[in-house]
Protein backbone atom coordinates (compact mmCIF):
# COMPACT_ATOMS: atom_id res chain seq x y z
CA UNK A 1 0.00 0.00 0.00
CA UNK A 2 1.38 3.25 -0.93
CA UNK A 3 1.97 6.36 1.79
CA UNK A 4 0.13 9.04 2.00
CA UNK A 5 1.96 11.85 0.93
CA UNK A 6 3.60 13.42 4.24
CA UNK A 7 3.32 10.51 6.56
CA UNK A 8 6.75 9.65 8.14
CA UNK A 9 8.71 6.42 6.65
CA UNK A 10 8.63 4.16 9.89
CA UNK A 11 11.89 3.49 11.17
CA UNK A 12 14.28 0.56 9.93
CA UNK A 13 16.84 -1.23 11.74
CA UNK A 14 19.15 -3.80 10.90
CA UNK A 15 19.32 -7.02 12.42
CA UNK A 16 21.98 -6.40 15.62
CA UNK A 17 21.94 -2.86 14.95
CA UNK A 18 22.12 -1.44 18.45
CA UNK A 19 19.23 1.04 19.37
CA UNK A 20 20.03 1.67 22.99
CA UNK A 21 21.10 4.95 24.27
CA UNK A 22 24.76 5.58 24.83
CA UNK A 23 25.71 7.10 28.19
CA UNK A 24 27.05 5.21 30.68
CA UNK A 25 24.21 4.31 33.15
CA UNK A 26 22.58 2.82 30.60
CA UNK A 27 25.40 0.98 28.60
CA UNK A 28 26.07 -0.57 32.13
CA UNK A 29 22.70 -2.14 32.30
CA UNK A 30 22.91 -3.27 28.68
CA UNK A 31 26.12 -4.99 29.30
CA UNK A 32 23.96 -7.43 31.30
CA UNK A 33 21.22 -8.10 28.96
CA UNK A 34 20.24 -11.54 28.30
CA UNK A 35 20.95 -10.70 24.39
CA UNK A 36 24.58 -11.27 23.16
CA UNK A 37 24.26 -8.83 21.06
CA UNK A 38 23.51 -6.36 22.91
CA UNK A 39 25.78 -6.61 25.80
CA UNK A 40 28.12 -6.50 22.87
CA UNK A 41 27.44 -3.22 21.67
CA UNK A 42 27.51 -2.19 25.12
CA UNK A 43 31.42 -3.68 25.69
CA UNK A 44 32.05 -1.80 22.25
CA UNK A 45 30.88 1.97 23.81
CA UNK A 46 31.99 1.42 27.40
CA UNK A 47 35.04 1.59 25.96
CA UNK A 48 35.01 5.01 26.07
CA UNK A 49 34.56 5.29 29.77
CA UNK A 50 36.98 4.42 32.18
CA UNK A 51 34.28 4.78 34.68
CA UNK A 52 33.15 1.44 33.60
CA UNK A 53 36.15 -0.34 33.48
CA UNK A 54 35.02 -2.05 37.21
CA UNK A 55 31.75 -3.66 35.21
CA UNK A 56 33.85 -4.84 32.11
CA UNK A 57 36.10 -6.85 34.29
CA UNK A 58 33.17 -8.43 36.24
CA UNK A 59 31.71 -9.38 33.14
CA UNK A 60 34.75 -10.63 32.04
CA UNK A 61 34.51 -13.53 34.55
CA UNK A 62 31.29 -14.43 33.93
CA UNK A 63 30.10 -14.11 30.56
CA UNK A 64 30.06 -17.25 28.03
CA UNK A 65 29.11 -15.46 24.78
CA UNK A 66 33.14 -15.60 22.83
CA UNK A 67 32.27 -12.72 21.15
CA UNK A 68 30.97 -10.54 23.74
CA UNK A 69 34.55 -11.48 26.07
CA UNK A 70 36.57 -10.68 22.73
CA UNK A 71 34.57 -7.23 22.68
CA UNK A 72 35.10 -7.34 26.78
CA UNK A 73 38.65 -7.43 26.30
CA UNK A 74 39.48 -5.30 23.37
CA UNK A 75 37.57 -2.58 25.15
CA UNK A 76 39.72 -3.09 28.52
CA UNK A 77 42.88 -2.86 25.72
CA UNK A 78 41.31 0.56 24.98
CA UNK A 79 41.12 1.74 28.42
CA UNK A 80 44.46 0.37 29.32
CA UNK A 81 44.01 1.52 33.14
CA UNK A 82 45.52 -0.28 35.65
CA UNK A 83 42.20 -2.00 36.45
CA UNK A 84 41.55 -2.94 33.19
CA UNK A 85 45.63 -3.85 32.86
CA UNK A 86 44.91 -6.30 36.01
CA UNK A 87 41.85 -7.79 34.43
CA UNK A 88 43.43 -9.14 30.99
CA UNK A 89 46.08 -10.30 33.07
CA UNK A 90 43.76 -12.35 35.01
CA UNK A 91 43.02 -14.20 31.14
CA UNK A 92 46.18 -15.46 31.37
CA UNK A 93 44.68 -18.20 34.47
CA UNK A 94 42.24 -18.86 32.20
CA UNK A 95 41.00 -22.18 31.02
CA UNK A 96 39.67 -20.84 28.29
CA UNK A 97 42.28 -20.79 25.38
CA UNK A 98 40.41 -17.98 22.94
CA UNK A 99 40.55 -15.87 25.76
CA UNK A 100 43.87 -16.13 27.19
CA UNK A 101 45.08 -15.55 23.53
CA UNK A 102 43.17 -12.80 22.77
CA UNK A 103 43.97 -11.43 26.07
CA UNK A 104 47.72 -11.93 24.75
CA UNK A 105 47.49 -10.36 21.89
CA UNK A 106 46.61 -7.23 23.71
CA UNK A 107 48.78 -7.09 26.08
CA UNK A 108 51.51 -7.21 23.51
CA UNK A 109 49.97 -3.48 21.95
CA UNK A 110 50.61 -1.78 25.72
CA UNK A 111 54.10 -1.95 26.66
CA UNK A 112 54.14 0.50 29.21
CA UNK A 113 50.84 -0.20 31.61
CA UNK A 114 52.00 -3.58 31.30
CA UNK A 115 55.50 -3.25 32.39
CA UNK A 116 55.31 -2.85 35.95
CA UNK A 117 53.69 -6.18 36.05
CA UNK A 118 55.86 -8.13 33.88
CA UNK A 119 58.22 -9.10 36.80
CA UNK A 120 55.31 -10.23 38.98
CA UNK A 121 54.36 -12.52 35.70
CA UNK A 122 57.82 -14.05 34.99
CA UNK A 123 57.32 -14.97 38.57
CA UNK A 124 54.18 -16.37 39.27
CA UNK A 125 54.57 -19.78 40.40
CA UNK A 126 52.48 -21.49 37.50
CA UNK A 127 54.76 -22.00 34.48
CA UNK A 128 52.20 -22.12 31.77
CA UNK A 129 51.37 -18.08 33.46
CA UNK A 130 55.40 -17.76 32.96
CA UNK A 131 55.35 -18.99 29.35
CA UNK A 132 52.77 -16.88 28.16
CA UNK A 133 54.55 -13.54 29.82
CA UNK A 134 57.30 -14.58 27.63
CA UNK A 135 54.45 -14.39 24.82
CA UNK A 136 53.66 -11.25 25.66
CA UNK A 137 57.48 -10.44 25.42
CA UNK A 138 57.02 -11.42 21.88
CA UNK A 139 55.51 -8.16 19.98
CA UNK A 140 56.22 -5.62 23.35
CA UNK A 141 57.71 -2.82 22.24
CA UNK A 142 60.07 -1.71 25.05
CA UNK A 143 63.68 -1.12 26.17
CA UNK A 144 63.41 -3.98 28.78
CA UNK A 145 61.88 -6.81 26.62
CA UNK A 146 65.99 -8.42 26.41
CA UNK A 147 66.71 -8.10 29.98
CA UNK A 148 63.53 -9.79 30.92
CA UNK A 149 63.98 -12.89 28.60
CA UNK A 150 67.98 -12.84 30.03
CA UNK A 151 66.93 -13.09 33.53
CA UNK A 152 64.50 -16.05 32.40
CA UNK A 153 66.67 -18.25 30.77
CA UNK A 154 69.54 -17.55 33.74
CA UNK A 155 66.98 -18.37 36.43
CA UNK A 156 64.06 -20.12 35.55
CA UNK A 157 64.25 -23.95 36.37
CA UNK A 158 61.30 -24.96 33.86
CA UNK A 159 62.79 -26.08 30.51
CA UNK A 160 59.86 -25.14 29.06
CA UNK A 161 59.57 -21.46 29.84
CA UNK A 162 63.26 -20.87 29.37
CA UNK A 163 63.05 -22.90 25.58
CA UNK A 164 60.13 -20.12 25.04
CA UNK A 165 62.40 -17.54 26.04
CA UNK A 166 65.74 -18.47 24.31
CA UNK A 167 63.43 -18.78 20.77
CA UNK A 168 62.44 -15.26 21.11
CA UNK A 169 65.94 -13.97 22.22
CA UNK A 170 67.02 -15.27 19.12
CA UNK A 171 65.12 -12.73 17.01
CA UNK A 172 65.78 -9.92 19.68
CA UNK A 173 68.68 -10.35 21.69
CA UNK A 174 71.94 -8.77 21.18
CA UNK A 175 75.77 -9.16 22.41
CA UNK A 176 74.65 -8.80 25.55
CA UNK A 177 72.43 -12.08 25.72
CA UNK A 178 75.53 -14.08 24.82
CA UNK A 179 76.96 -15.14 28.22
CA UNK A 180 73.57 -15.88 29.71
CA UNK A 181 72.94 -17.99 26.46
CA UNK A 182 75.95 -19.76 26.85
CA UNK A 183 75.04 -20.15 30.82
CA UNK A 184 71.50 -21.40 29.50
CA UNK A 185 73.48 -24.06 27.68
CA UNK A 186 75.56 -25.15 30.64
CA UNK A 187 72.15 -25.44 32.85
CA UNK A 188 70.52 -27.91 30.76
CA UNK A 189 73.52 -29.96 29.21
CA UNK A 190 71.62 -33.03 28.10
CA UNK A 191 68.32 -31.33 26.26
CA UNK A 192 68.87 -31.22 22.86
CA UNK A 193 66.47 -28.48 22.05
CA UNK A 194 67.91 -25.99 24.54
CA UNK A 195 71.76 -26.66 23.01
CA UNK A 196 69.94 -26.19 19.36
CA UNK A 197 67.84 -22.99 20.34
CA UNK A 198 70.76 -21.51 22.46
CA UNK A 199 73.48 -22.27 19.52
CA UNK A 200 70.68 -20.55 17.24
CA UNK A 201 70.43 -17.69 18.89
CA UNK A 202 74.01 -17.25 19.49
CA UNK A 203 74.66 -17.58 15.83
CA UNK A 204 72.11 -15.12 14.91
CA UNK A 205 73.79 -12.70 17.13
CA UNK A 206 77.23 -13.68 16.02
CA UNK A 207 75.89 -12.33 12.52
CA UNK A 208 74.83 -9.44 13.93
Amino acid sequence: MALKKGQPTPPSHSPGERQDARNLETLLQTLLDEDPSKRRWAARDLAEHPAATGALVSRLRRETDATVLQVIVTALGCLANDEAIRGLIDCLYSENAMLRNTAIEVLKELPDPVAPHMGELLHDADPDVRIFAVNVLESLRHPQVEAWLVEVILKDEHINVCATAVDLLGEVGGPQSRDALAALKQRFPEEPYIQFAADLALKRIGVE
